[in-house]
């Protein structure tokens, strides 16, 4: 099944941790960033929940961070064709797919937090979710 027939939606999204630190900044700094993707499937329904999280850290010392939570209803036709006997594998582009919208809501949220702060300066950038996602990942289905 390829990515454009997959039929899925956002149904939620939620601002799981925000922090900032000013202690930790220092304007004069490099600033790198952590991006870390975490996928998880739901007990109930056909639900695939990503957390998305990125910290910007300078000398080792988070400045912001922040995680949010994109939750996608997979439809039925497609959750049934990922199974594989006692497990579900999520192919990786459409995993990629969904976090490219995941990073995307996740730029939105951290504008918004930080608009109107010294931390608004701090954007994600384009982020190549393919490289972050290397293989299909797989769930044991109870």
């Amino acid at each position: 099944m390829d990515n454009k027939s997959i039929g899925f939606s956002l149904i939620g999204l939620k601002t799981e941790q925000f922090a900032t630190f000013s202690e930790n900044f220092n304007e004069n700094e490099t600033t790198s960033l952590d991006t870390t993707l975490d996928f998880k499937i739901s007990d109930t329904g056909n639900h695939l929940i990503l957390f998305s999280t990125f910290a910007f850290e300078q000398n080792d010392k988070v400045i912001v961070k922040i995680q949010i939570s994109t939750h996608f209803n997979i439809k039925q036709e497609a959750w049934d064709s990922f199974k594989n006997g006692e497990e579900i594998v999520f192919p990786k582009g459409f995993l990629s797919h969904i976090a490219m919208l995941s990073v995307g809501s996740a730029r939105g949220v951290l504008h918004a937090k930080t608009e109107g702060t010294i931390f608004n300066q701090f954007l994600l950038p384009t982020i190549n979710v393919a490289e972050l996602i290397e293989k299909d990942v797989a769930f044991q289905l109870k």
